[in-house]
């Protein structure tokens, strides 16, 4: 029973790459499930896509040739029509309890870019749905993935790897953000700039159920992608102050050489409205906004990248301290794994060697009371208890010799050895 998994993730594969092998849709991942059981309708197969990584987990009960990190390789290359040159370099290939252990670091968020992001396990389970929809899953991946999101239930439960937001965006709305807002529903959001963190924060805001949304950018096109993406509006530089007196949030992320809101235009802004509570994110590097502006009133509320990143690095070693637990967690989930898997590989030819065994003895033992009919009921089970003991000896050693190589690591070797010594059929 062999489990393997290839995978292009985050900290081997760049994004171009990562994006060439991705699978964007259910649909997609569909008509892969079904090309890949054309070609192996006797294996399993999962596959995780994210927007971090693309990984695939094949299992069979056998050897099988698809098991293999150039196989599936080209599998993936023929799929998505691209050299397999391309990305080969970029992936990690793993098999047996390194892969088992791979999967269940991944679910716990170990291997994330954000430790401990609650994200990952909502993905593998969106995969091993989609697996099992298209009937790629099997006894092997059926087990392994309830076995991992197990793992990842018990990690939650009993570290504190998830505590403390450790992103600037989920720190900026959930830390500060509510500390000054029991709610955001009837808030006005103001985004200046069009960038990645903005866009971020956007998606942390709008999960809160912001009112509404307006977006000021020199580039129309990009503010009004955004704009769209979260159900706002745009507007143009020269309106900036009077959005900035209405606002009740402020994200700014431009990115320009200069301090673009100045003391003197935001206490100026400030004297006009009705100086509600604002708070400000200033996401700027250099800052958008000068610093003192955060003293022009007692319901301005300025927050910096500084500020905010050091707190996302003080949950970041809170959570680092905590990986040595999941780890210990992790690593023996994968031996009792690997134990039940390597026993159910094992089982199968110990029952047939006992009856085997059994078979024989039983066979020569009526031909020995045919042969002697003068024994006693009582001689005859003397006797059958004798062979019976004898017979037990002699498949001690070696089946004790399979249960030990079961428990330390893959038995195959041994496996195929006693079937071929005892000439067992599967």
């Amino acid at each position: 029973m062999n489990v393997f998994v290839l995978s292009c993730n985050h900290h081997n594969a760049a994004l171009e790459v990562r994006e060439k092998l991705a699978f964007a849709s259910e649909e997609q991942l569909s008509l892969a499930y079904a090309h890949w059981h054309e070609e192996h309708p006797d294996s399993e197969l999962v596959v995780l896509s994210t927007c971090n990584r693309v990984e695939i987990y094949a299992a069979a009960d056998k050897d099988n040739k698809a098991l293999s990190a150039e196989h599936i390789a080209d599998f993936v290359a023929q799929f998505h029509n691209v050299p397999s040159d391309d990305f080969t370099g970029h992936v990690l290939s793993l098999h047996g309890p390194e892969a088992v252990e791979h999967l269940f670091a991944v679910v716990c968020s170990l291997d994330s870019m954000v430790l401990g992001e609650p994200q990952i396990v909502t993905q593998v389970k969106d995969a091993y749905r989609i697996a099992r929809e298209n009937d790629s899953c099997g006894p092997l991946t059926n087990v392994l993935f309830q076995h991992a999101l197990s793992v990842s239930a018990r990690v939650r439960s009993e570290t504190r790897l998830s505590e403390g937001r450790v992103s600037i965006a989920s720190v900026a709305v959930g830390n500060f953000g509510k500390s000054i807002f029991n709610r955001f529903d009837n808030k006005t959001v103001l985004v200046i700039g069009a960038g990645e963190m903005a866009e971020e924060t956007l998606r942390y805001l709008t999960d809160e159920g912001v009112g509404r949304i307006v977006v000021v950018n020199r580039s129309r096109k990009r503010a009004d992608a955004i704009a769209s993406q979260f159900g706002g509006i745009t507007d143009g530089f020269d309106n900036l102050d009077e959005w900035l007196g209405k606002a009740d949030v402020i994200v700014s992320t431009t990115g320009a050489d200069n301090t673009l809101i100045d003391h003197e235009r935001f206490a100026a802004v400030r004297a006009t409205s009705e100086r509600r509570p604002v708070f400000i994110l200033d996401l700027g590097a250099p800052r958008d906004f000068a610093p003192t502006i955060g003293q022009i009133d007692d319901n301005v509320f300025l927050f910096d990248i500084d500020a905010l990143e050091a707190t996302c690095e003080q949950n970041r070693q809170l959570r680092k301290s905590e990986i040595k637990q999941a780890r210990r967690i992790i690593t023996a989930q994968t031996q009792q794994f690997m134990g039940e898997v390597y026993h159910r590989a094992t089982g199968p030819v110990i029952k047939r060697l006992r009856d085997q065994m059994g078979d024989i003895s039983g066979r020569e033992l009526e031909l020995l009371f045919r042969k002697n009919p003068e024994f006693s009921i009582e001689q005859q089970a003397a006797v059958e208890n004798t062979v019976r003991r004898i017979v037990n000896k002699l498949l001690h050693p070696p089946l004790e010799t399979l249960k030990d190589e079961a428990r330390a690591g893959t038995p195959h070797g041994l496996v195929d050895a006693i079937k071929r010594l005892f000439n067992l059929s599967d």
